[in-house]
């Protein structure tokens, strides 16, 4: 018998019990009209002048809407007589090359027909001045030869660093229209730095008079869009810290302070930067982000097909699938820890056969006092909590939860012949 199979075969697999749970669901039901309505602001149609070129930054996210935003917003500068055209603003995202940027847009449903603009996609920039303390600042290259930039993102709490400004329309001022460059510079002294570091930036970036205005958008736990807000550059900083705010408040989260094995069916660069949103996991790349639960053992099985063999964020999990490993592109994964400094997230966790035995090497080392009644939480990935599987010591906790419903009873987890999980349908609600 196999060595691993022979320390796992005596492991309990716990029953596993299907749940649901509910957050605040307010959500825009136009959101083309709420875009529109952001966009007829005065301050927006004053700056917008016939025949300028204007880039729109888009970033590798999974944005709610994000076609939607982006033709709205394209349309908007058509009508008002400008030339727009996109740019793919993301850092070291994509491999790092003008085609895997590319890709990540075309993946993410942005493309020049979706659009209706062409998309310009390179790795050069400019560099536009220094920080006090030596930092380059750069920007697209095209963005900067453009006559005017039009920003766009989702405004959410970071992965890695907490500040008033975290991930947003600054920090896309920065790292995403910076590419690879600008997200190397902004991480060189590390995340220790950075809520000091992109608004810095930031404020030389607005200062070339290069920006147009901004639109930053807010999701719920189901990440569909609540709010949708156009910011003037002078407004940028501080429209983006109230954001923030609101963000966290409508955050999904995990039902459970305390974990004994944690199963992510996928991970992907389209879920979160780090493959799974730590915020979620409470598994921080660094030292200066904290909150979430506390879990003793996590398990990832596959990537997303968007993430395109991007497996960043593998590291901070304990155990992985041989599966995984086969979809990782490995030079596309090294390249984001390459430009981060953080290369933590991507290291090879143990590595197991199938599902079953991930699942069991996880629980054989939770260090639960009785393995049979190990507390297991299944989930589809950190963007869909709303069902979940839950083993059955954590049943009678959960059912005492606001908003938590039983959809299925305790019963046998189900795999297929190669010993992986059955598809439940977790990321349907």
């Amino acid at each position: 018998m196999d060595v691993i199979k022979e320390l796992l075969k005596d492991v309990p697999l716990p029953k596993m019990a299907t749940i649901s749970q509910v957050f605040p669901s307010n959500r825009l039901v136009d959101v083309a009209g709420s875009l529109r309505k952001e966009l007829n602001r005065s301050m927006i149609s004053e700056r917008v002048r016939p025949g300028m070129r204007i880039a729109v930054t888009v970033g590798s996210r999974g944005l709610a809407d994000l076609p939607i935003l982006v033709q709205g917003i394209v349309s908007e500068l058509k009508r008002l007589g400008a030339k727009p055209f996109v740019i793919p603003a993301m850092g070291s995202h994509g491999g790092a090359t003008a085609e895997g940027q590319e890709d990540v847009l075309a993946n993410l449903g942005v493309t020049p027909e979706s659009a209706g603009c062409p998309i310009v996609s390179s790795m050069e920039v400019v560099e536009i001045g220094r920080l006090a303390n030596g930092l380059p600042v750069y920007m697209d290259k095209h963005a900067f030869e453009a006559d005017g930039i039009v920003v766009l993102n989702r405004v959410k709490p970071h992965t890695a660093f907490r500040g008033n400004n975290e991930s947003g329309i600054v920090k896309m001022l920065t790292i995403g229209l910076g590419k690879q460059k600008g997200a190397e510079a902004c991480h060189a002294y590390s995340f220790k730095y950075m809520a000091e570091h992109i608004v810095l930036m930031a404020e030389q970036i607005l200062a070339t008079n290069k920006i147009l205005f901004g639109i930053a958008t807010v999701e719920n736990a189901y990440d569909q869009i609540i709010k949708i807000a156009a910011a003037a550059p002078e407004e940028f900083i501080e429209i983006d810290r109230q954001l923030l705010l609101e963000a966290k408040a409508n955050m999904a989260s995990l039902p459970f302070k305390q974990i004994d094995v944690l199963v992510l069916d996928r991970i992907g660069k389209d879920i979160s930067g780090d493959g799974m949103d730590p915020n979620i996991t409470g598994r921080y790349p660094t030292p200066y982000a904290t909150g979430g639960p506390e879990i003793a053992k996590m398990v990832v099985l596959d990537l997303t097909e968007r993430t395109h063999g991007n497996a960043n964020g593998m590291g901070t999990a304990d155990f992985a699938t041989r599966r995984l490993v086969n979809k990782t592109n490995f030079p596309m994964t090294y390249a984001n820890g390459l430009t981060s400094t953080v290369v933590g997230p991507t290291h090879m966790p143990t590595i197991l056969e199938c599902d079953q035995d991930a699942l069991l090497a996880a629980i054989k080392t939770c260090n639960a006092k009785d393995q049979s009644k190990a507390r297991v939480v299944r989930i589809a990935d950190t963007l869909h909590l709303g069902k979940l599987q839950i083993s059955e010591a954590l049943l009678e906790e959960a059912l005492k939860l606001p908003g938590v419903t039983l959809l299925s009873e305790s019963q046998e987890l189900g795999f297929d012949e190669a010993g992986n999980l059955l598809d439940l349908g977790l990321a349907d609600a």
